[in-house]
């Protein structure tokens, strides 16, 4: 299923290949969040061409809506309904239900919410967020979680992590019944225990026991100073075994990835680059270009002009500032591929520094244009 392909000799970055249901996935890899079965303002084609493998969808958004049984009815799973040929990764829900902290509760049984949509009240139990994966026909699978915020303290950390654990015995049950019915898609489990070290431990010793296809480290991002994450994360992975694929959740600044590639993470998705271009900013190898300000307002050059995208080769700062100040749905469209493009292009150079044995000079040399440089 994961396959080492090279190790950086300096750092604990590698390469590597995921053998999956719908196609082979090079990695280290950044995929795309299309919560409700798409990526804001692309469409598949968009994502074919920029050459993405897998994206991430959402098990808590699709269970509410449009729900399972229209999924079941209409499709052969999330592929057929949304036609997307390629890879899914869902993601449990757990972490959209932490965020509901006023309309849910976490027993031992499962978590009981009520709906953001209408109100309604659900109950979703590990083994009930496996068997909508299934019927969603996901690739990769993740466990429902306990996900606890920067700052809980030690005994509702440790409690959370003992409910995360039960509910990953189960999850891991539920997913080999399915298995054995025909099921193909991987099962990730996550690794929790807040910022204390000693539950970090407890957590990753819970999965390796586990033997799930791969691992995502959870409770990272979550408000937390930069060099706590940074911390954490080396000391999480370092916990984990090495010939399984590593997955950090919610992260999409360069700095957050390029740190998590350097301590050997394999996986990532977020928000943050279709969420930026929706609200007038571009990625380019000099940082974050806000295209709303003035000074773009007769600017002819591309958005970043050794960006090779089809939005740079065609279109103008000008234009662009001129489709975001008329409020023009096709502004969000085209920074939206480009930030895609760019983050893609950067994991892409990141692999082959990777395989040339000089990571730590290529993350050092990038960040340094990134946050260093500023904007011509």
């Amino acid at each position: 299923m994961f396959i080492i392909k090279h190790k950086d000799m300096e750092t604990q970055a590698r390469t590597g290949t995921l053998r999956l249901p719908h196609g082979d996935v090079s990695t280290p890899v950044f995929m795309p969040v299309g919560t409700n079965a798409t990526v804001k303002a692309l469409t598949n084609d968009d994502l074919y061409e920029i050459g993405f493998e897998i994206i991430l969808s959402n098990t808590y958004h699709l269970y509410l809506r449009p729900g399972m049984d229209i999924i079941k009815t209409t499709s052969s799973g999330l592929h057929d309904f949304s036609g997307w040929r390629r890879n899914y990764l869902t993601d449990s829900g757990g972490f959209q239900i932490f965020s509901l902290s006023a309309l849910r509760k976490i027993s031992e049984e499962g978590v009981k919410f009520r709906s953001h949509i209408d109100g309604s009240e659900h109950l979703l139990s590990p083994e009930k967020v496996v068997d909508i994966q299934v019927i969603l026909n996901s690739d990769i699978q993740m466990q429902l979680d306990v996900c606890t915020s920067y700052g809980t303290p030690y005994k509702k950390a440790l409690q959370a992590l003992h409910t995360n654990n039960g509910w990953l015995s189960r999850a891991k049950q539920r997913w080999l019944e399915q298995r054995s019915e025909g099921y193909a898609g991987e099962f990730f489990a996550i690794t929790q225990g807040n910022f204390y070290k000693d539950l970090r431990e407890i957590s990753a010793r819970a999965v390796i026991d586990a033997s799930p296809s791969g691992i995502a480290i959870g409770g990272l991002s979550v408000g937390e100073p930069p060099e706590l994450f940074a911390e954490y994360i080396s000391f999480t992975a370092a916990l984990l075994p090495y010939d399984k694929p590593r997955y950090v959740m919610g992260i999409g600044t360069p700095d957050y990835i390029l740190l998590a590639i350097e301590n050997g993470v394999d996986m990532f998705d977020c928000v943050l680059p279709t969420r930026l271009a929706r609200n007038g900013q571009a990625l380019t190898r000099y940082g974050p270009l806000s295209l709303k300000k003035q000074n773009y307002a007769f600017d002819t050059r591309p958005i970043d002009e050794k960006c090779g995208c089809k939005v740079c080769k065609n279109y103008s700062r000008a234009y662009m500032r001129h489709l975001f100040k008329s409020r023009e749905i096709l502004f969000s469209m085209l920074v939206s591929y480009h930030n895609l493009y760019f983050l893609h292009g950067m994991i892409k150079n990141a692999r082959h520094a990777i395989e040339d044995n000089c990571f730590a000079k290529y993350k050092r040399e990038f960040l340094k244009n990134y946050y260093e440089a500023g904007q011509e």
